[in-house]
């Protein structure tokens, strides 16, 4: 074998490698597009449920709130009724 035959040897080698290592990177490539789609697919959707609980805790909080006000608003009015009553 001459000095050429070995230079295309080596030369075909290193394409058969390289072609190699790009089908390897393309289905990698593939892979980690799949999963990053399954992953901002289930980002979207804990977003979405987030913000539907965060709705329904609103609303349950402003019922428990109003509720405090009253409790409070009732609490404050008779302490001045007795007040009243013991000053007059």
């Amino acid at each position: 074998m001459n000095k050429t035959q070995r230079r295309e040897k080596s030369t075909h080698q290193a394409m058969d490698v390289a072609l190699k290592a790009l089908e390897r990177i393309e289905a990698h490539e593939k892979e980690c597009g799949e999963r990053w789609a399954e992953a901002v697919f289930e980002l979207k959707h804990l977003r979405e449920t987030s913000d539907a609980h965060s709705a329904r805790w609103e609303k349950h909080s402003a019922r428990w709130e109003k509720l405090a006000w009253m409790v409070l608003g009732t609490f404050v009015a008779t302490a001045v009724v007795h007040f009243v009553d013991l000053v007059v």
